[in-house]
């Protein structure tokens, strides 16, 4: 199997790109694979968040495969794009739920794309980030060429896209690229941190902070604050925006019923 999932108590799940031997580069079986995986979490009602990583220590993933023999490039290629970019991640509006990236090592190309397409991002302090496709007559055109001028400065995008140059952890965490970088040793005691503070939020606060996030980032300010968007409806009528402050006023832990 090129990608694991596995679902743990709790509602989180936890994806794994497993081809560590070419660097959790991502071929068209594991693109396939992925699209499988978005989907089936996308329809668990239960899960409330989701850790994506790569296997292995050098590389989260090293993007598309080029050596796999399947790949298409060119107007070939971008008259097939996924609509979810790479990984089924780069692009994805669908997801309802929070993604962490779980960055263990070099993520380049598509791997940099799928980090762009996630909602809160840990590295390690020796990860790299990367959109090198000119170096190789190639385009970002999973996510990459659209995500990252809207997520830093558009003349610092413009410069690692037109020079390829990769950037180091805490370069992209200065650049608001990354929430936290630490010691390889903490990546999974930090990801783990992060996990249960999500946990301890209101998950249909969490879903509407989400769609707000995604769904209003090209609207004007006026018409954003007056969106009345399906999940933020849902939470503000549901019975755990009660809870939330009885809960406050008696001193106590919420619980949360996600209704």
């Amino acid at each position: 199997m090129t990608v694991e999932l596995a679902i743990r108590d709790g509602g989180v799940a936890r994806v794994t790109i497993d081809r560590p031997e070419r660097m959790n580069a991502v071929d068209a079986a594991t693109e396939a694979r992925l699209e499988e995986i978005w989907r089936q979490i996308e329809a668990d009602a239960d899960l409330r968040v989701v850790v994506l990583t790569g296997a292995g220590e050098r590389a989260f993933s090293a993007g598309a495969d080029m050596k796999s023999g399947s790949g298409r490039s060119g107007m070939d290629y971008w008259a097939t794009l996924n609509p979810n970019g790479f990984g089924g991640i780069g692009m994805r509006r669908s997801l309802k739920i929070p993604v962490i990236a779980r960055v263990n090592g070099l993520a380049l190309g598509g791997g940099f794309e799928m980090v762009l397409g996630c909602d809160i991002v840990i590295a390690a302090e020796d990860a790299r980030f990367g959109l090198p496709e000119a170096k190789v007559g190639r385009l970002p055109l999973d996510g990459g060429m659209i995500r990252l001028p809207r997520q830093i400065a558009p003349r610092i995008a413009a410069g690692l896209m037109m020079t390829g140059r990769m950037l180091p952890a805490p370069e992209a965490a200065r650049l608001g690229l990354v929430n936290a970088v630490v010691p390889r040793a903490d990546l999974d005691a930090e990801v783990d941190r992060w996990v249960a503070d999500i946990l301890a939020c209101a998950p249909l606060s969490v879903r509407a902070i989400k769609e707000i996030i995604t769904e209003t980032a090209d609207m004007p300010l006026t018409a954003a604050h007056g969106a009345r968007l399906p999940e933020l409806m849902r939470a503000m009528n549901s019975e755990d925006s009660d809870e939330g402050v009885r809960a406050f006023n008696e001193k106590r832990p919420p619980v949360w019923r996600g209704r």
